[in-house]
């Protein structure tokens, strides 16, 4: 069976708030030294498969530079490969190309779908967090004959209403389809891996789904309604879908258990990335640390608990950082406290400054729904005074520096 992997990595993502104000969600890091998208290219190669594509659409500079030529994943190939695939206007006066769903961006790269003359298209998400196995899935679907077969995986009743939730008969054909329903009987969530007989799927984008938006909301029932073979596919092991703030500071944190759910010291599946080169992480005479994860290139003068530090991120003396994901080359100045909070990239904490202060827990008022747990969130590059504090739930925008901050106190639920 001749495959074609396509990753969807185009998305925007308000929910991750300044996470996501100047890359793509498949872009930002996780667990210290890796991307979220680290996770399907690799399950792609570690399955076999050597001929992927990666659909980009919302800021993907960042994307680009990260998978590059796709060396990290022997995926730098003459034949085959990793090929990223960006928007066109492709009429002289066209005066606009944006894809406005999961659906019209495969339909705007049907020619290289054709071109890979693959037997099977296995669609797939750029943004979730797992290890999977793709060669079982891909062996159901051709046992089956399916037109197309759905990965699908058991969760909580409470969480029905995020997900494509699929009903299936004792040989695995789904039987109904319903998009993030308020109420629903089933317990089956699509994982937004989709594989299609290639035909089929072409057929499908052209003919019956030309106008087809999404694959949830439009293709998938209209298959069903057609009565086209569709199948559900079991998955048991981990998985994640760290699409709000709250649920990709626990995914993080969860790494941190004495057992993770996910283990990425695997010899057997290992999460291939695309490293800087740095020297080892330093840990200073008088530091200490506790239940954490150090990067390379990481300076530790002061006391960590239960974080992630970044990849040349730096935490000076006297220094408190706790229950907080520390990315790549921030500095955390001297005698400064940043607890429960995420710092992007490069952002800087003036000495002595507190970061989730206080009992506070007002949620922020921008995002009260997505903000609300007391995560303080610092924007890529943003740079926070000398001996201020601020307070929970605060988002701190990108690039901010220490003149936009008025008084010696942001209070919790504030936008700065």
């Amino acid at each position: 069976m001749r495959v074609l992997a396509m990753i969807l990595a185009g998305g925007a993502n308000p929910a991750l708030s300044v996470l996501t104000a100047e890359r793509a969600e498949p872009a930002i890091p996780f667990g210290g030294k890796y991307r979220l998208i680290d996770f399907t290219l690799s399950n792609c190669v570690n399955s076999g498969i050597f001929h992927v594509g990666v659909l980009t659409q919302y800021k993907p500079r960042s994307l680009n530079d990260h998978i590059g030529v796709g060396k990290p994943w022997d995926l730098d190939r003459a034949v085959g490969g990793v090929s990223l695939l960006q928007p066109y206007i492709s009429t002289p006066g066209e005066t606009g190309a944006w894809q406005r769903g999961t659906a019209d961006a495969l339909r705007f790269n049907l020619d290289f779908i054709a071109e890979a003359r693959a037997d099977t298209v296995l669609i797939l998400a750029g943004d979730h967090i797992y290890k999977m196995d793709y060669r079982p899935l891909l062996r159901f679907h051709e046992e089956r004959d399916a037109d197309c077969t759905i990965a699908v995986r058991a969760v909580s009743p409470h969480e029905t209403y995020r997900f494509g939730m699929v009903a299936a008969d004792s040989t695995g054909r789904v039987i109904r389809f319903e998009e993030k329903p308020r109420r629903t009987t089933s317990r089956l969530a699509s994982m937004g891996i989709y594989a299609f007989k290639h035909p089929v799927l072409v057929e499908w984008l052209t003919g019956p789904g030309a106008t087809a938006v999404d694959f949830g909301r439009d293709v998938l029932p209209g298959m069903l309604a057609a009565e086209r073979r569709l199948y559900a596919y079991t998955f048991d092991g981990y998985w994640m879908d760290a699409g709000t703030v709250q649920a990709y500071w626990e995914a993080n944190m969860a790494l941190l258990a004495e057992t993770p759910a996910l283990d990425l010291y695997d010899p057997e599946w290992v999460i291939h990335t695309r490293s800087e080169q740095l020297p080892p992480a330093f840990i200073g005479p008088e530091a200490q640390t506790d239940g954490s994860l150090l990067c390379d290139g990481c300076q530790v003068y002061g006391r960590v608990e239960r974080s992630i530090i970044g990849p040349g991120a730096v935490v000076e003396a006297e220094a408190h950082v706790s229950d907080s994901i520390v990315m790549n080359g921030a500095v955390i100045g001297r005698g400064a406290v940043v607890d429960r909070a995420i710092l992007d990239k490069r952002a800087v904490i003036g000495a002595g400054a507190c970061v989730g202060w206080g009992e506070d827990n007002t949620p922020n008022r921008a995002m009260p729904n997505n903000l609300n747990t007391g995560i303080t969130l610092v924007g890529k590059r943003a740079r926070i005074p000398d001996g201020i504090r601020i307070g929970r739930n605060v988002v701190i925008r990108p690039g901010v520096t220490p003149s936009a901050f008025t008084g010696d106190e942001v209070r919790s639920g504030e936008t700065i």
